[in-house]
C-alpha cells in the first residue's frame, strides 16, 4: 500500500478477504467495462456460493462466465442472460438461482442501495411475474410495486483512469453500470488501466469520487473483446 492506504499492489491481495457466500455487485455491460482482472483473481481464489449482481453474466469463456464455468456463483441477479450457454444449462438443471430484474429497475436498485435508500416504488413489472409477492401501492391513479435497494458486501468496478485517492474516470460507454456499482459496495475495489498522480484528474471530469472506493489498483494487458461482432458486407464498386 501507499501512504494513501487505498492502493493495492496485486489483484490477489485486493480480493483476499472475499469469503464464500459473499454478495458482489459487478460493473460492466456485456463485455464493455467489466473488471476482468478482479474476476480472474476471484476465479483463481475459488470463492464459492457467491451472489453476483450485474447487468449480465458475461460469455461462456470471459468475464463472469468464467465464475459460472467454475461453479462459483450460487445466485445471479441480472437483467439479461442471453449470451451464455453455461448459464442456461446451470439454470435449467437447478444449480443456479436466478433473479431477473428489468434493466432500469436493476440500475435504480443499485443506485438506491448506494444512496442509503432501502426501497422505492415503480410501475415497471405490474401485471407480470416480477410483481408477484411484492407490495403494491397506488400513486396518482397508477399501480406501483415496491422494489428494494441493493447493497453488496463488495463491488468490483473498472475505470480508465484513477488516482491513489480512489477518484475514477471511465471511458465512453465503458462507464455503464460502473458508477452505480461503485457506490453500492460496503467495500468497493476499482481496477484501472492507468494510475495517475493525485491532482492529475480534472475535478470536473471525475465520474466516481474517492469516498466510494476503498481499494484501487492498476492492471495491464487488457483484452478489448467484443461480445458479438457485427459488420456490414463490403459495398460493391460501381
Amino acid at each position: 500500500m501507499t501512504r494513501f492506504g487505498k492502493v493495492i499492489e496485486t489483484f490477489e491481495a485486493a480480493i483476499q478477504d472475499i469469503q464464500d457466500g459473499a454478495t458482489i455487485i459487478v460493473g460492466g455491460f456485456g463485455l464493455s467495462g467489466i473488471p476482468e482482472k478482479l474476476i480472474l483473481a476471484l476465479q483463481e481464489k475459488g470463492t464459492r456460493d457467491l451472489t453476483i449482481v450485474s447487468n449480465n453474466c458475461g460469455v461462456d469463456d470471459w468475464g463472469l462466465g468464467l465464475l459460472l464455468a467454475n461453479k462459483q456463483i450460487k445466485k445471479m441477479v441480472a437483467s439479461y442472460v442471453g449470451e451464455n450457454k453455461i448459464f442456461e444449462k446451470q439454470f435449467l438443471s437447478g444449480e443456479l438461482e436466478v433473479e431477473l430484474v428489468p434493466q432500469g429497475t436493476l440500475a435504480e436498485r443499485i443506485r438506491a442501495g448506494g444512496a442509503g435508500i432501502p426501497g422505492f416504488y415503480t410501475p415497471t413489472g405490474i401485471g407480470t411475474p416480477i410483481a408477484e409477492g411484492k407490495e403494491h401501492r397506488l400513486f396518482n391513479g397508477k399501480m406501483h410495486i415496491l422494489e428494494e435497494g441493493i447493497v453488496g458486501d463488495f463491488a468490483f468496478v473498472k475505470a480508465w483512469k484513477g488516482d491513489p485517492l480512489g477518484n475514477l474516470v471511465y471511458r465512453k460507454t465503458a462507464r455503464n453500470f460502473n458508477p452505480l456499482a461503485a457506490t453500492a459496495g460496503r467495500v468497493t475495489i476499482a481496477e484501472v488501466e492507468e494510475m495517475v498522480e493525485p491532482g492529475a484528474l480534472d475535478p470536473d471530469e471525475i465520474h466516481t469520487t474517492g469516498i466510494y472506493v476503498q481499494r484501487i489498483l492498476e492492471g495491464a494487458g487488457y483484452v478489448k473483446r467484443i461480445e458479438r461482432r457485427t459488420v456490414r458486407p463490403a459495398l460493391a464498386q460501381s
